[in-house]
């Protein structure tokens, strides 16, 4: 099982990012899949759940109304659209499904 996050970059505030996560090894389906970011010298906070096909999407309250995650079972890959950036929305950004991860995508947000 293998969990690729891409599409991290530098950002003025108030711009927009997507975020992919491409998984391999197995079927996305119906798996919830969680982003979670971790910002320099905090530990790493929830951001957003898809919960599958079918299946509401949750956000944390930092992100809920800028943020919205959605999935493409056919290419295996799950999104994370950012809009309304926020110096504060800066850290590496990861997808995650039970205990697998990926290794992240910085996401610098920054004028």
């Amino acid at each position: 099982v293998q969990l690729v996050e891409s599409g991290g970059g530098l950002v003025q505030p108030g711009g927009s990012l997507r975020l992919s996560c491409t998984v391999s090894g197995f079927t996305l389906g119906s798996v919830v899949l969680n982003w979670y970011r971790q910002a320099p010298g905090k530990e790493r906070e929830w951001v957003a759940t898809s919960a599958g096909i079918g299946g509401s999407a949750n956000y944390a309250t930092s992100v809920k109304g800028r943020f919205t995650i959605s999935r493409d079972n056919a290419q295996n890959t799950v999104y994370l659209q950012m809009n309304s950036l926020k110096p504060e929305d800066t850290a590496v950004y990861y997808c995650g499904i039970s205990n697998y991860w990926g290794q992240g995508t910085q996401v610098i947000v920054s004028s």
